[in-house]
């Protein structure tokens, strides 16, 4: 069953943005792609980089700290196929943003 917990207002992550939230004491990654938003776990797997700070090109962002890349819509590491980076499901109501925590179990 899904825990979804309010994370933000959609203008507080503009189309082409990233951020960094916390819900329920764990770091979320928001991303806006043209529009759409999604998340993903906020720490990255290499050395616990902020996934949230990084820069987002289209549907990649990069990491601040090492330079590890992940599509934001899958998770997917970019270079590794072995390697997804766990994903939040999204969905907007009223204009805020709320993200299923049961994604990070």
């Amino acid at each position: 069953m899904a825990r979804w917990v309010a994370v933000a207002a959609v203008e507080d992550c503009p189309p082409g943005e990233a951020r960094e939230l916390v819900a329920e004491g764990r770091i979320v990654a928001l991303f806006n792609v043209a529009g759409q938003l999604h998340a993903l776990d906020g720490i990255c797997p290499h050395q616990g980089g902020p996934l949230g700070k990084g820069r987002l090109s289209g549907c990649v962002v990069t990491c601040p700290w090492h330079g590890w890349q992940f599509n934001v819509a899958t998770g997917q590491h970019q270079t590794s196929l072995s390697l997804v980076h766990p994903r939040l499901e999204v969905r907007v109501e009223a204009g805020t943003v709320y993200v299923d925590m049961d994604g990070l179990e």
